[in-house]
């Protein structure tokens, strides 16, 4: 069965830096687009950034970009987010959804994991 798990979070200060992973399986892993989104308590949820399949395109939240960078390795089933820079703001629940097919997705991912809790001090 199809199964997304994350790790990577933590609790760092303001300007810290995490890097996030995401593990996948039970499909072909190069064949789809993955997105990751969050969500603070008491917000609604975010599209934060994605990757389609292949690897040549991602595209980012506009208050990420330049701090957040979206990777993958599909000889490991693997996706990345660095997250750089990080403030209080970026605090949240971080998850990874599979999209629908190779090409970028929102909020719309068909499969999703459990998350992992990004906390930013200031």
């Amino acid at each position: 069965q199809v199964q997304l798990v994350e790790s990577g979070g933590g609790t760092v200060q303001t300007g810290g830096s995490l890097r996030l992973s995401c593990v996948a399986s039970g499909f072909p892993f190069s064949a789809f687009a993955i997105t990751w989104i969050r969500q603070a308590p008491g917000r609604r949820l975010e599209w934060v950034s994605s990757i389609n399949g292949g690897g040549v395109s991602s595209v980012y939240k506009e208050s990420v970009k330049g701090r957040f960078t979206i990777s993958r390795d599909d000889a490991k089933n693997t996706v990345y987010l660095q997250m750089d820079d990080l403030k209080p703001e970026d605090t949240a629940v971080y998850t990874c959804t599979r999209c629908p097919s190779r090409y970028l997705c929102d909020l719309s991912g068909d499969y999703r994991g459990q998350g992992t809790q990004v906390t930013v001090s200031s």
